[in-house]
């Protein structure tokens, strides 16, 4: 009954403490708005834009953003060498960055931290063998690596997922794998295997709960990392097929006429700089809200 009730305290829920009101405090405003705005225009775009994002109208190819002589509101940023409008292809663009960063994420961090809560609780000889292979997996070149994968199966949007979960499972397998090495050692792990649990029960009940907060921090951070990957695929012919709109495509397309229309390529590219690095600073955050050793009072 004592070491029930001691797996129980451990397990309780804390209480929010003044670390973390101080943190929630301190929320990154701007970059929060910045991926709800992305998030909204991403979900709504087929009711935010008038435009498809893939129909050609050469008559309109090339026409600059309505500030500039020849520009219009019609198009706002203007449009492409297809004639397509410039703000639509980039609403559409931030759909498939999300769907490719969210699905992405999700794959790979779960069969990461999958291996890495494997590896840190068996240790010896299955730590040893999943920790050569996640080095082995460290050491291609990413995007050589995305590259040669989307060449071998075809450019298509699970393409490119399932080759974002092979280049980021290994990140994730070595810090999960880190943290359950110094969590194992604790005596509530001693006292769940006393009372005999099993490793799978142990693996599930004590310690994912106590990587949880690791494994959130690192996908914020990772987002930015994933969308970069996911347009310089884009941006080489590797990735999502046109006409599909991608930032990096829509980069692609604008290298040709950046003398004389650099509106093709400038609103992309800042469309990436602009969310990686809301997703940058909103990681930042999040990592200090739930790392009580980083709290600044």
């Amino acid at each position: 009954m004592a070491t029930a009730a001691l797996l129980h305290d451990h397990e309780a829920p804390q209480r929010p403490t003044r670390w973390r009101l101080a943190a929630l405090r301190r929320a990154p405003l701007l970059p929060l708005l910045i991926i709800l705005l992305l998030v909204f225009t991403a979900v709504f775009a087929n009711v935010l834009t008038p435009y498809s994002p893939v129909n050609i109208s050469l008559p309109d190819r090339l026409k600059p953003p309505f500030w500039e002589a020849g520009g219009s509101l019609a198009h706002p940023l203007g449009t492409d060498p297809m004639g397509r409008d410039l703000l639509t292809r980039l609403i559409y663009g931030a759909r498939i960055s999300l769907l490719v960063g969210i699905l992405g994420l999700l794959a790979g961090g779960g069969v990461g931290a999958a291996v890495g809560l494997i590896a840190g609780y068996a240790g010896g000889r299955v730590d040893a063998f999943l920790m050569r292979v996640t080095d082995t997996a460290l050491s291609f070149p990413i995007i050589l690596f995305a590259i040669l994968l989307v060449v071998i199966l075809g450019g298509s949007l699970p393409t490119v997922v399932c080759a974002m979960a092979l280049v980021l499972w290994a990140r994730f397998a070595r810090v999960v794998r880190g943290e359950v090495l110094s969590i194992r050692e604790r005596d509530f792990i001693a006292q769940a295997r006393i009372i005999g649990g099993s490793p799978l029960r142990i693996i599930l009940k004590h310690l994912l709960p106590n990587v949880l907060n690791t494994l959130v921090v690192l996908l914020s951070l990772q987002v930015g990392w994933v969308i970069i990957v996911e347009a310089s695929l884009s941006f080489l012919g590797a990735g999502v097929p046109p006409p599909t709109p991608t930032w990096g495509s829509m980069i692609a397309e604008g290298r040709d006429y950046i003398a004389s229309a650099w509106w093709v390529s400038l609103f992309p590219g800042l469309a990436i700089l602009v969310t990686v690095l809301a997703f940058n600073l909103f990681g930042d955050w999040l990592r200090d809200a739930l790392d009580p050793t980083l709290r600044q009072l």
